[in-house]
């Protein structure tokens, strides 16, 4: 046996909870479901539903497809009653789709209502088995739910009392008359109010949202606020450091434009013209501290006027294999 209805999610009545009857019996009555909080009308739900028996009702069955329950059996009532504006409810069972539909035009005087000829579909709690007529009758006007032997498919009488219970009591079967006060109650669905009312649900989240968001954006400045006027302005000591900072960088550029490099490179240039002449060859050139030290190697005919010009020191045993002699200078 499939799950009765008071195990399915109804969005249009909310969930199906218990509630007491005298003498310590139990009965499932809906109450508020997560749609219901959302949108702010959980104290506005009514559970104590009355039982009332519509004066325009239709039932069928149809296949069951796995998540398209509520569009299903919403498309068979509207054909059904030839309105899309009705109130219906249904069971699962055998891989099918048991459904009691009405108007809801039919329901104006009794808004807040449910048919207690729905507890006897398959899997609620009134069901017994497809060999029973189940009977409800209220001021005069009664209805039947029977299943046809022959064909399997589900019949609803609804009419005057006279006239229907007298044919239905004509028929070889068991009967069974629904007792409202004790059957679990089973809330009438309606598409168009149940997405009117995630509507207002989606809107009322949206604005709590956008409420919560703005309040922590709030926190934050004032958190801000408060850390900023908190923090202690020791100028005095950033001054100071700034005021080194900017002395060291103005004599690290002093310095840098103090560099020998361009006097040792016009010295450079300058042996390099004089050896140039004299055919020789410039081969260390080393500074060490403020003292210079240089070596080349000149032809012998040319160290004297070499010593003239630059006072080198000769060393004439330290001859290069191609005759030229090494010649020291300093500065």
């Amino acid at each position: 046996m499939a799950p009765s209805s008071e195990d399915n999610n109804d969005q249009d009545k909310g969930k199906v909870s218990a509630g007491k009857l005298g003498g310590g019996v139990t009965r499932a009555q809906p109450s508020p479901g997560v749609s219901d909080y959302l949108a702010g009308e959980h104290k506005d739900f009514v559970g104590n539903l009355k039982p009332h028996l519509p004066h325009e009702m239709v039932g069928g069955v149809i296949p069951h497809i796995p998540g398209t329950e509520d569009e299903a059996v919403w498309n068979a009532a509207s054909q059904a009653c030839g309105t899309e504006k009705v109130n219906y409810t249904y069971t699962i069972d055998e891989n099918r789709l048991w459904y009691l539909a009405c108007p809801s035009i039919t329901l104006a005087s009794n808004p807040n209502s449910w048919c207690p000829l729905a507890a006897a579909l398959p899997g609620n709690s009134e069901y017994w088995d497809r060999e029973t007529v189940y009977l409800y009758e209220q001021e005069g006007l009664a209805s039947a739910l029977r299943w046809d032997p022959e064909t399997g498919r589900m019949q609803v009488f609804l009419g005057a009392s006279r006239t229907i219970l007298p044919r239905v009591q004509s028929m070889d079967a068991n009967f069974v008359t629904i007792n409202a006060e004790v059957a679990d109650i089973v809330p009438w669905r309606n598409r168009t109010l149940k997405t009117e009312k995630l509507s207002r649900a989606t809107a009322r989240m949206l604005v709590l949202s956008g409420m919560f968001v703005a309040l922590i954006a709030a926190l934050i400045l004032m958190f801000n606020y408060m850390a900023i006027n908190m923090v202690s302005r020791d100028l005095d000591t950033v001054k100071i450091e700034t005021d080194k900072a900017a002395n060291d960088l103005m004599l690290n550029a002093y310095n840098a434009m103090q560099s020998d490099t361009i006097k040792h490179m016009v010295r450079i240039q300058e042996l390099l013209d004089g050896l140039g002449k004299l055919d020789g060859t410039l081969v260390r050139y080393e500074v060490k501290g403020n003292r210079v030290e240089w070596e080349a190697l000149v032809q012998p005919a040319f160290v004297r006027p070499l010593q003239e010009r630059f006072a080198v020191k000769v060393d004439e045993n330290n001859k290069e294999k191609d005759g030229r002699i090494r010649v020291m200078g300093t500065r």
